[in-house]
């Protein structure tokens, strides 16, 4: 009867501390996201502009070694 009054006390105990580890473990993290939220931008991201030639220029090479791989390998068999 002392064995299981005893083992029960571990039990408690063992869940008490997991239950902190787990509650620190959430603390922490949301004081990392408020942080991470207060930190302000410096740079807005501003996009490449192409040219109207760079634009239309060709970017696909059927005979390219890429490209002739790629159907090499997806050839169904005849």
């Amino acid at each position: 009867m002392k064995a299981d009054v005893a083992s029960k006390s571990k039990a408690k105990k063992q869940s008490v501390r997991r239950r902190d580890v787990l509650r620190t473990l959430g603390f922490g993290a949301g004081a990392a996201a408020a942080v991470a939220a207060s930190v302000p931008v410096v740079e807005p991201a501003v996009a490449q502009t192409e040219s109207d030639s760079e634009k239309r220029k060709a970017r696909y090479q059927p005979n390219s070694a890429d490209v002739q791989n790629y159907y090499r390998v997806n050839r169904y068999p005849q």
